[in-house]
């Protein structure tokens, strides 16, 4: 039974411009509060290891949360890997408008937030949360720094310095990167009359690792008519809000929006191909900067396949497909589900001649950051394994996921590197895409 008032407390803040969001005793308030109406619905029991470790607490307990220890609530805090399902699941939300304005994920980041600020943030945290400085350096020599992902003995180090799991697979960095392929290939020239003017958001992850879904992105909507430019960019900033370092973030944030704005009010949209990003630009940057200018950037914000759909709403997609890649396991990827968009990248594929789709609705437990550390890759192996062998289980000619951490994960568990649909797509338009060709239409 609960033991506490489930309305809001005097603590509530998930806005990082509030003052009162720093104050560690109205943070403590809401933990109780949240975790009391948490124990008492336990409607999100399977999807992380952050509730049945609070369930198993509030038992021993009595029910009562207040009587967790710190170290217990801490533990709480750390086993959550911000894939936002349980906010998606939850009842009791802002977003639904309900009057005890639950949002878990947004406490747990309080939390490492107000941590970070009291304790300093570690060397691996402010490591992981720079993922553009990683992928410069990493890039100058890509095959020196890809020896050292896979050397043995590097591993080891990397382990005992930083705490990255000794055998949790990394990305290699690419050959060349997304920015230099565009300096090599021009962007198409725009139409008289386009579809649609969109600013490809490619993620740090595309440019520094794998540059195939940002190509893809740039071929797919220039040949569905779309005006399509790359400005200056960096990384969206929530690897910064996973280690708690709200002030990088917010640094991010801003140079995001003041190189992009005057593309959005040109008529641009910005089409990101990470859910992640969308899904940060979106929802979290008018929680980390104020103004009538962030409202008006995230206002522009969309899923690159949520754009293209709309095209196809509007009878204006491009349905010239030439190969077809046959049976697709497809991956969700939580923080698509979090943007409540529906699922059109799966729909999209649906539309090529010969595709069939299965899909695949689990985390895979990567997460931002959260399965490279050494205190967790175990577990999230573990707690991806319904994913894994959904994926396995459908017997596809290819996987496929828009989110590229998660296609790492999957990649380590069963062998198989998933493509990107927006890749999925773009070979589907070519004659040498995939090995059989689309099935004539039946008479």
């Amino acid at each position: 039974m609960s033991r506490i008032e489930s309305r809001p407390t005097d603590g509530l803040s998930y806005d990082t411009t509030e003052p009162k969001y720093w104050n560690k005793e109205g943070l403590e308030k809401e933990i109780d509060r949240v975790f009391d109406i948490c124990q008492g619905c336990r409607l999100c029991f399977n999807l992380c290891p952050s509730f049945p470790l609070l369930f198993e607490a509030s038992d021993r307990l009595d029910h009562d949360v207040r009587r967790m220890t710190p170290a217990e609530k801490e533990r709480v805090i750390e086993l959550c890997w911000g894939c936002k399902l349980c906010e998606v699941k939850c009842p009791y939300t802002p977003r639904d408008g309900h009057e005890f304005q639950l949002d878990f994920p947004r406490l747990i980041m309080r939390a490492k937030a107000i941590r970070a600020r009291e304790n300093g943030i570690k060397l691996r945290e402010k490591m992981l949360g720079n993922p553009d400085l990683l992928g410069k350096i990493g890039s100058i020599t890509p095959g020196l720094a890809n020896f050292g992902c896979h050397n043995k003995f590097q591993r080891l180090v990397m382990e005992k310095l930083l705490g990255i799991h000794r055998d949790k697979k990394l990305p290699d960095f690419a050959g060349e990167t997304f920015d230099k392929w565009l300096a090599r290939n021009p962007l198409p020239s725009p139409p008289a009359n386009p579809t649609a003017k969109v600013v490809v958001f490619p993620t740090c992850f595309v440019n520094y690792y794998n540059p195939g879904p940002g190509k893809a992105a740039v071929k797919v909507l220039a040949k569905n008519g779309c005006e399509v430019a790359c400005t200056s960019q960096n990384c969206c900033g929530m690897p910064a809000l996973d280690g708690g370092d709200v002030e990088f973030a917010r640094k991010e944030a801003r140079r995001n929006i003041d190189a992009m704005l005057p593309m959005v009010r040109k008529g641009f949209k910005i089409a990101a191909i990470n859910p992640t990003c969308s899904l940060t630009m979106r929802r979290e940057y008018p929680h980390l900067l104020t103004g009538d200018d962030v409202k008006e950037f995230s206002a522009a914000i969309v899923d690159t396949h949520e754009l293209l759909w709309s095209l196809k709403t509007d009878n204006k997609f491009n349905r010239d497909f030439r190969t077809t890649p046959g049976k697709i396991a497809y991956h969700i990827p939580c923080h698509l589900k979090a943007q409540n968009i529906g699922f059109r990248s799966r729909d999209l594929m649906r539309i090529i001649p010969g595709a069939t789709i299965a899909t695949v609705d689990a985390c895979t437990a990567h997460d931002g950051t959260w399965a490279m550390k050494k205190e967790f890759f175990e577990l999230s192996m573990k707690w991806g394994e319904k994913a894994f062998s959904g994926l396995r289980d459908a017997e596809p000619n290819i996987m496929a996921t828009d989110c590229p951490l998660a296609a790492v994960q999957i990649e380590q568990a069963t062998g198989t590197r998933p493509l990107h649909p927006i890749e999925v797509l773009e070979r589907a338009y070519r004659d040498d895409g995939f090995a059989d060709k689309v099935p004539p239409p039946q008479k």
